[in-house]
């Protein structure tokens, strides 16, 4: 799916980036070490709508993990959205585009319904949304 970003989506992401990415704040709390060794082996990953997604066999612990989350990051893309005056998909995406752009090489992404990827030591192509958004 192509997403293009609203005008005050690309002020959020602006916001987000100067906040230090709130995906990632979400993501980095309170982590057990099943979480953190899912995400260091690229079986749980980063999506560009702006949730965590699993990318390969993990336990029915770190599943609920990743669900309850994704449930945190929507109430902050809800709180954003509604601070921001625009939808609760662009406020997620405007995340997104930080989050992604904050990968460490080994981790794991998809961009889109595309296949999983691990990030190497290059860069990420980032949606074309993103490059407008930073």
């Amino acid at each position: 799916m192509t997403r293009k970003m609203t005008k005050p989506a690309l002020m959020i992401a602006a916001a987000i980036a100067l906040a230090g990415g709130l995906g990632m704040s979400v993501a980095a709390s309170a982590q057990s070490a099943g979480l953190s060794a899912a995400l260091s082996s690229g079986a749980v990953g980063e999506q560009a709508d702006g949730y965590m997604g699993v990318a390969g066999s993990v336990s029915d612990t770190v599943r609920k993990e990743v669900e309850s989350i994704n449930i945190k990051r929507r109430q902050v893309y809800t709180d954003l959205a509604g601070k921001r005056g625009v939808t609760v998909q662009d406020a997620a995406a405007a995340t997104a585009c930080q989050t992604l752009s904050r990968l460490k090489a080994g981790q794991a992404y998809r961009i889109g319904a595309g296949a999983w990827q691990t990030k190497g030591a290059a860069a990420i192509a980032l949606p074309s949304y993103c490059a407008s958004a930073g």
